[in-house]
């Protein structure tokens, strides 16, 4: 037990460079009070000690604003940073070495009973307010950007930005394995910011165009006004529909 306690709080100094001494760790994290509370209640809910356990659970969430329910599945080194406002639902499956920030929720869509949350693999990390929803899988290393819903299962080693959240390409800069705090990264490649950037570029070039003929007609003697500039807009916006 007291080798998990250790565990528990030099995950703190890994993640977190404001973590100064273990005391500060032990009596100022509410994240490590909250993972405290919920291994009680969980084992508590797994002795079939259910009130028990959901009331050790709600103690838990008055002292630290973290809502974890008794019957979530939660692996070593999980590390939530800040807290205020995390929720995690009775079937959610979180893996070893993941990290939260405040105002996640992993929540579930669906009043039936059975899986009905979340399952994240390992080294997972969801940035501040996101929201996964429903009984999906966020891969082992998977990175969740600060306030995506997330619906859908991403894959392994992804990134998911957006709402609803969509697979970017992100390339780290730094040597692979390096601690992504609020899951974010450098060198982001979204592919929908590419297409309207490209979309704009491809306007302004095309205005430049009419432009340019506009002038020549006006040179060559024609005379334009803004109702035939107009009509020559729209034909353009057609064509471009068609």
């Amino acid at each position: 037990m007291f080798a998990r306690l250790r565990e528990e709080i030099a995950v703190v100094f890994e993640r977190d460079p404001a973590a100064r001494n273990t005391w500060e760790v032990i009596t100022c994290y509410p994240g490590f009070h909250a993972l405290l509370m919920h291994r009680l209640a969980h084992w508590l809910w797994e002795l079939e000690l259910k009130w028990l356990a959901r009331l050790t659970s709600h103690v838990g969430r008055w002292l630290t604003g973290i809502e974890i329910h008794p019957g979530a599945t939660i692996g070593r080194r999980f590390f939530i940073d800040h807290g205020m406002g995390v929720v995690i639902g009775e079937t959610a499956e979180i893996g070893d070495d993941c990290t939260l920030y405040h105002g996640v929720t992993l929540g579930g869509t669906s009043w039936n009973k059975g899986k009905r949350h979340p399952t994240l693999g390992e080294g997972v990390v969801v940035g501040a307010g996101a929201k996964i929803l429903g009984p999906i899988t966020v891969g082992a290393g998977a990175k969740v950007g600060s306030n995506a819903v997330v619906v859908k299962d991403i894959p392994p080693g992804a990134t998911a930005i957006g709402i609803p959240a969509r697979i970017v390409d992100a390339r780290e800069s730094a040597a692979a394995g390096r601690f992504s705090a609020y899951a974010v990264v450098k060198e982001l490649n979204d592919p929908l910011a590419k297409a309207i950037h490209e979309l704009i570029e491809h306007s302004v070039e095309t205005d430049k165009r009419l432009d340019h003929v506009l002038a020549e007609l006006s040179r060559l003697g024609m005379k334009i006004e803004d109702e035939a500039h107009t009509e020559l807009d729209a034909q353009y916006l057609n064509k471009i529909v068609d």
